[in-house]
């Protein structure tokens, strides 16, 4: 992968966070791939991805878009929801992707174990993003949030590969860091995630609400998300999280929150049940995290 030339990338899941990178990445120049259904890919085809935001500006980009991959790209964007990933992956074909790299941008820390299974491991380089964006129609992409920040890393590609990516994305306008430890970055957004999914859905609040009206249930969370964290190796700090918290945009909605409302699939296993599954290996207490995946598990959609 060579920065100084326009790359191909692919998106697995042109949804709110993938139809963002997309747009972006067609408007730096890059061709892009969206990967969806066939109706998705009509529309994606014909009117290409709209973008409203107040930190990239309003845009439109062409793509190209089909069901599967078929041609060989530098590097493949995971974005879709963990509910959907098996079913989703059948329309990247492992030799097809060839040397081409898998860049999971998923909620979870349990998914890189699947990805490596499928494909070569020196190819996947796991990572998180951080934003606030949504699909309101196919192609059509609203971004919240004033920021939009991926960190990659990976114990298994190389590092120079991982850098040429990072710079694409860097490129494209996304803050995009590499970092040294696969199992710190991830656990450095799920510390910070697990409370926010589970509090706001549970109770159908914003993060402006959770820090003031629930706030002694988040610092509880916070403290079981974090021991979990440092038990699997992570520096993570609970003082650290909550003054994220305190900075974060008072109107911001959990990705699971929206699915809550649109009455979708919950990510309720790759989050909380990670975080249970974690706590349980590991000896560590976290009676509030359970609660709440019970509650949020009665009445959830099935995925």
């Amino acid at each position: 992968m060579n920065n100084a030339r326009p790359s191909t990338i692919a998106i697995l899941g042109p949804g709110g966070v993938g139809g963002l990178l997309a747009g972006l990445l067609s408007r730096a120049g890059h061709k892009v791939i969206c990967l969806a259904g066939e109706s998705t890919a009509e529309t994606l085809n014909r009117d290409g991805i709209s973008v409203r935001s107040a930190h990239f500006g309003d845009f439109a980009a062409s793509v190209t878009a089909t069901t599967h991959l078929t041609e060989s790209v530098d590097f493949c964007l995971i974005t879709c929801k963990q509910t959907a990933l098996n079913a989703a992956l059948e329309r990247v074909p492992a030799d097809t992707l060839a040397d081409g790299l898998v860049l999971p941008l998923l909620n979870g820390v349990e998914h890189p174990d699947l990805l490596r299974k499928r494909y070569e491991p020196e190819h996947v380089v796991p990572g998180v993003i951080r934003v606030e964006s949504t699909r309101t129609a196919p192609g059509v992409i609203t971004h919240g949030s004033p920021f939009a920040q991926i960190d990659l890393a990976s114990a298994t590609a190389p590092q120079e590969r991982i850098e040429a990516a990072a710079a694409v994305l860097a490129d494209a306008g996304v803050h995009t860091r590499v970092l040294p430890d696969e199992a710190a970055t991830l656990w450095a957004k799920m510390a910070f995630l697990a409370p926010m999914a589970l509090l706001t859905t549970r109770y159908d609040i914003t993060v402006g609400d959770l820090r003031t009206r629930h706030r002694d249930e988040l610092l509880t969370l916070v403290g079981e998300a974090t021991a979990v964290a440092r038990a699997c190796g992570a520096e993570s700090d609970a003082a650290t999280v909550m003054t994220a918290y305190n900075a974060f945009p008072a109107e911001t909605k959990s990705s699971m929150q929206r699915d809550a409302e649109a009455g979708s699939a919950l990510e309720l296993d790759a989050i909380g049940g990670a975080l249970l599954r974690a706590a349980d290996r590991n000896g560590v207490e976290a009676p509030l995290a359970a609660r709440l995946v019970t509650e949020l598990a009665a009445t959830a959609q099935p995925a």
